[in-house]
C-alpha cells in the first residue's frame, strides 16, 4: 500500500498534546501519564484511529495507547482527537519493534492488532506482528494472562499466525474464526476503516484471540 505524504504531518505530531514524544521515558510510568490506575490497552498499527477512538469513547475506565509508524496516517487520528479530546487516549509514532522499550513488564493488559502489514515475502516473516518474535516482545509488557486480539482479511497471514501461536510456548489460542461477521465473536465487534471497506466488498474477516500463559 502506497501512502500519500501529508505536508506538515511530522510538525503536527510533534506539537500535538495528544502524542507522546519521549515514549521511552514513560516506561513503567504510564499510570502517571493518565493520572489513574486503570488498565492499559494498546493498538499496534492503529491507522487513522477509528477503532481505538471508538473503544476509548465506550470504555472511559480503560486507558488506550495507539501506536502508528506512518506520520501521514497518524495525523488523521490527531485531527479526530482534537475534536473529541478523549482523556483516556494518547498516540505514539514509533516502530513496533521497540515496544518493549516503551512499556514495562506487566504494564499492559491487552494488545490489539488490526489488519497488520502481511509482509508477504518469506524473508520478512519475522516482521509480521503475529510472529513468534513479536509474541516474545509482547510477553515482556503484558500482564500474565494478558490477551492479544488479531483481525485480518489476509488468509495467508492468518494461517501463518495460527502456526506461530502453536509454536509459541507461553501462549494459548483461546479462539479463532475465519469468518468473523458470521460467527459468535461478532457481538461487540468494532470495525476499523479497512474492515468496513472489506466487509462492504464481501471479504471474510479472520479473527483470533491469544492469552499469555
Amino acid at each position: 500500500m502506497r501512502l500519500r505524504n501529508v505536508p506538515g504531518s511530522r510538525d503536527t505530531i510533534a506539537e500535538s498534546p495528544f502524542t507522546i514524544k519521549d515514549e521511552t521515558e514513560k516506561k513503567g510510568n504510564w499510570k502517571e501519564v493518565f493520572g489513574n490506575d486503570n488498565p492499559i490497552h494498546i493498538e499496534i498499527g492503529m491507522g487513522k484511529g477509528q477503532f481505538i477512538m471508538t473503544l476509548a469513547e465506550q470504555n472511559p475506565d480503560i486507558n488506550y495507547v495507539g501506536i502508528e509508524k506512518y506520520s501521514s496516517v497518524l495525523v488523521r487520528a490527531i485531527e479526530k482527537q482534537e475534536e473529541k479530546n478523549l482523556p483516556n487516549l494518547f498516540f505514539i509514532r514509533m516502530e513496533a519493534e521497540n515496544i518493549a522499550d516503551v512499556f514495562a513488564p506487566d504494564e499492559v493488559d491487552r494488545i490489539y492488532l488490526n489488519f497488520s502489514d502481511p509482509w508477504p515475502k518469506d524473508r520478512h516473516a519475522k516482521r509480521r506482528l503475529t510472529s513468534v518474535q513479536f509474541l516474545g516482545r509482547y510477553e515482556h509488557i503484558l500482564k500474565k494472562e494478558g490477551h492479544v486480539i488479531f483481525k485480518t482479511d489476509n488468509k495467508d497471514l492468518f494461517d501463518f499466525s495460527l502456526e506461530q501461536a502453536e509454536l509459541a510456548e507461553n501462549w494459548e489460542l483461546l479462539n479463532h474464526t475465519f469468518d468473523l461477521h458470521n460467527s459468535e465473536y461478532v457481538e461487540g465487534n468494532i470495525m476499523t476503516e479497512y474492515e468496513t471497506r472489506f466487509v462492504e466488498k464481501g471479504n471474510a474477516i479472520c479473527r483470533m484471540e491469544l492469552k499469555q500463559k
